[in-house]
């Protein structure tokens, strides 16, 4: 392939960057710049695929896990989002300590290894609240992991408790906590984001909140939210920012791109972008987050068609089974109910001459289908 770069590629830049990437050289800012605005799809999927490959061969992952989501009531007003209702709508919900552990009662026989915890930020409950349904929860699924609480809510309880950072997640963390999904991030560029989520926690403190939970042992993922007013620049500035904290702490598991949806909410006019830069952007988040073990394509956000599609763009992990059990995309206009089952995945990764593997949480591997 190299001799092929050499030859067929006109662009001196890109083939300059490809020959970096086959090198297992880590690219610059202006260099993934150069990706974006100039580089073709085939290109980036195939330096995508071989930095997959590296990292994981011809392993997919996936989990059996099932979301709560305690509330969709918000102190925050984001632009983009179409989850948040104020109390007394008729899309609003504020389930009951009681009603949220029916719900985990449901799961008690599933085999389930994750449940994942994420809401809106509530003005009412504290962070006393929150570690008695970890308490609960755990009651009644001892063995499962509790992934729970983006950035965002945990500064607010935590900022409602009066406790340090440090002091606020060593609580969490002894009452439950095992891992924090990444929601939050959304785009780290502090003006951009003061027009599209102002009340939301600062680029600093999501980062800041990341960096205490992995000093504290307690693994996270990282996001990002595309495919609206940012620009490519944008994109760079935000994932630079991650990959600076993971030379840091190594503490992020998995960075998961997430797609502008464009319905119920006050950025509709903006469109939605096209599958080529959803693939394009999966891509070059590989190629440029070299320090990043895992890229999640999640099935939920990116609909089944785009998920198969991203594995060959350098997506190794496409979440888990679900079960109907979030709304945060449905809500925004993706189409069909979020249930997958074991089944399912294994077809979908299979249909792709990969290997699905399932995992928890922390990716240790339960059961390996070989092809």
């Amino acid at each position: 392939m190299e001799n092929f770069i050499q030859n067929s590629l006109e662009d001196t830049d890109v083939k300059k960057i490809a020959l970096k990437v086959i090198d297992n050289k880590r690219i610059n800012e202006d260099e993934a710049l150069i990706l974006f605005e100039r580089a073709g799809l085939s290109l980036l999927g195939f330096l995508a695929f071989e930095i997959k490959k590296r990292k994981t061969g011809q392993k997919v992952y996936f989990n059996r896990n099932f979301h709560i989501e305690p509330t969709n009531v918000c102190v925050n007003n984001c632009k983009f989002c179409s989850y948040k209702k104020p109390k007394g709508d008729a899309q609003a919900w504020e389930l009951s300590m009681s009603e949220i552990l029916k719900r985990v009662e449901y799961y008690k026989n599933s085999n389930a290894t994750e449940v994942h915890i994420v809401g809106g930020v509530h003005p009412d409950r504290d962070i006393d609240y929150y570690c008695s349904l970890m308490q609960n929860v755990k009651k009644i699924i001892p063995g499962i992991v509790v992934k729970a609480f983006t950035a965002v809510e945990i500064e607010y309880m935590i900022s409602k408790a009066g406790l340090s950072l440090y002091d606020g997640l060593k609580k969490l963390k002894d009452n439950g906590l095992e891992c924090i999904p990444g929601g939050g991030a959304e785009i780290f560029d502090e003006n951009l984001r003061k027009e599209i989520c102002p009340e939301k926690t600062s680029s600093e403190n999501w980062l800041k909140i990341h960096q205490t939970a992995h000093e504290l042992g307690i693994p996270t993922n990282a996001t990002m939210l595309y495919g609206h007013k940012e620009t490519y620049a944008q994109r760079i500035d935000h994932l630079k920012r991650l990959r600076n904290l993971q030379d840091k702490t190594s503490g992020f598991s998995a960075f998961i791109p997430l797609k502008f949806r464009k319905e119920n909410n006050s950025m509709s006019s903006l469109g939605e972008v096209s599958i080529t830069e959803d693939l394009k952007n999966y891509a070059i988040s590989r190629i440029y987050l070299d320090n990043f073990p895992h890229i999640k394509a999640y099935w939920v956000m990116s609909g089944q068609e785009v998920t198969s599609l991203a594995l060959q763009y350098g997506a190794d992990d496409i979440d888990g089974t679900v079960n109907d059990s979030t709304k945060i995309y449905t809500m925004a206009g993706v189409e069909g109910k979020p249930v997958m089952t074991v089944e399912q995945l294994v077809n979908l990764i299979k249909s792709t001459g990969l290997i699905p593997v399932e995992r928890d949480t922390f990716y240790n591997e339960l059961k390996v289908w070989n092809n």
